[in-house]
C-alpha cells in the first residue's frame, strides 16, 4: 500500500530549458527573446556565451539529475507519484510532456517550477505555460502549480550552508573579512513595479530576493551584506534593477575589499547565467582587481532540495500550513493556469518584458 498524496497522480517539474547542442543555441534564444526587443548584438553575444561551453546549457542535465533525486525522495517517503520533465523554451517542451502525461493516464498533476520567486518570469509566466499546454493538449490532465518557496527553511538552510562552505575555500588571511554578495537575475524596473497582486504595492520579486538574502545572512551570522543583480539582457535605454555584479566588484575594490563570497541566491541550479556571468565574467573581474573570489553553490545541488519538493507536494495534498521564515507575500499556487491573485504580476508593455529568472 502506498501513501501517495491524493488526489494527485503525478508531478511535473517545469523549467526554463536550454540547448544541448550548438545548432540548438540560436533557435532556443529566439524562443526566449521573441517579442522582447532584445538588440541583435546582445543576442549574438549570448550565443557566443553558449558556444563557449560547446553550445550546451547545464540546465537540462541538472534538472534530470534533480528528478532522479526527487524520485528517490518520493520512494523513501512512500509517495507513488511519477515525475515528468517539461520546459518553457526548449525540449522537452511542456506541451509534449503534458501530452505524454495524458497518454500515460495522468489526470491530476502537481507542477513544481524551478523558481522560488514571485514576479512575471519567476511565477506568472509558469501559469501561462500551464495554460498554453492545456490549450493544445485535448483531454490533458489538470495541472496545479505549487507555491513560491523563497523563504522555506530547507531553501534558506541550503543556501546558508553553501555560504559557509564557500567561505572555507578562501585563504585564511582574507576569509573573515570577505564581503558576502548575494545576486539574482535582474529584471526591468517596470516589471518589478508590477510584481505581486495589483493592490499589493508591487516589487514582489525584489522584496522576496532581499528577504531571502537577509534570512540567509542571519542564519550564517552575517551582520552586513550586499544584494546585486546580474544577466541584464534588455535594450540599453530601459532601466533594470542595479547594481550589476561586475560593476559592484569595481565599487568594492575601490573601498578596499580584499575578497568576496558571491551567493547566487536567485538561481536554483548552475545554468548558463551562473557559469558564465559569475564563474567566468565576475571571477575574471575579481582576478583583474586582485580580489579573492569564491562562488557559493546553488540550492538545487543540496541534499535538502528534493526534501523541499516533497514537503511542497505534501502541503498541497493535505492543506497543511506552509513552512516559512519570511513575511513577504507568499503566493504562486494556481490550477490550470489560473492566477493566484487578480491582476498578479501583470506584464508591462513592451519592450520591457523580462527574460528571467
Amino acid at each position: 500500500m502506498t501513501n501517495t498524496p491524493e488526489p494527485y497522480d503525478a508531478l511535473l517539474l517545469l523549467s526554463f530549458g536550454g540547448p544541448e547542442r550548438p545548432e540548438d543555441v540560436r533557435p532556443f534564444l529566439e524562443n526566449v527573446t521573441r517579442g522582447r526587443g532584445i538588440p541583435p548584438e546582445r543576442l549574438e553575444e549570448v550565443v557566443q556565451h553558449y558556444l563557449h561551453f560547446g553550445g550546451v546549457s547545464p540546465i537540462n542535465a541538472l534538472n534530470r539529475e534533480l528528478i532522479t533525486r526527487i524520485e528517490a525522495e518520493f520512494a523513501a517517503a512512500g509517495i507513488g507519484l511519477p515525475v515528468y520533465f517539461g520546459n518553457r523554451n526548449w525540449h522537452p517542451m511542456i506541451e509534449d510532456t503534458v501530452a505524454a502525461m495524458r497518454d500515460d493516464g495522468v489526470r491530476n498533476a502537481l507542477v513544481f517550477p524551478t523558481s522560488a520567486w514571485g514576479g512575471y518570469s519567476g511565477c506568472r509566466q509558469y501559469h501561462e505555460d500551464i495554460a498554453r499546454a492545456r490549450a493544445v493538449v485535448p483531454d490533458g490532465p489538470a495541472l496545479t502549480k505549487l507555491r513560491q518557496f523563497y523563504d522555506h527553511p530547507l531553501f534558506v538552510g541550503a543556501v546558508a550552508d553553501a555560504v559557509r562552505a564557500a567561505r572555507a575555500e578562501l585563504p585564511a588571511d582574507v576569509r573573515e573579512d570577505a564581503r558576502v554578495v548575494f545576486t539574482a537575475h535582474s529584471i526591468p524596473l517596470s516589471a518589478d513595479r508590477t510584481g505581486g497582486p495589483a493592490d499589493g504595492g508591487g516589487h514582489l520579486y525584489s522584496r522576496q530576493v532581499a528577504e531571502a538574502a537577509r534570512l540567509v545572512a542571519d542564519a550564517v551570522g552575517i551582520d552586513d551584506h550586499d544584494l546585486v543583480w546580474q544577466s541584464r539582457s534588455g535594450p540599453p535605454q530601459v532601466p533594470w534593477l542595479e547594481p550589476d555584479i561586475v560593476d559592484h566588484l569595481d565599487a568594492l575594490h575601490a573601498r578596499g575589499v580584499s575578497a568576496v563570497i558571491v551567493v547566487p541566491v536567485g538561481f536554483v541550479s548552475d545554468h548558463l547565467e551562473v557559469v558564465w556571468d559569475l564563474d567566468t565574467e565576475a571571477k575574471q573581474k575579481a582576478a583583474e582587481l586582485g580580489m579573492g573570489f569564491v562562488r557559493a553553490a546553488t540550492a538545487g545541488a543540496d541534499a535538502r532540495f528534493p526534501q523541499l519538493v516533497r514537503v511542497l507536494v505534501e502541503e498541497a495534498a493535505t492543506g497543511r500550513e506552509p513552512e516559512r521564515l519570511g513575511s513577504e507575500p507568499l503566493l504562486g499556487a494556481g490550477r490550470n493556469g489560473a492566477l493566484c491573485a487578480a491582476g498578479c504580476c501583470q506584464l508591462p508593455a513592451r519592450p520591457t518584458r523580462p527574460t528571467a529568472p
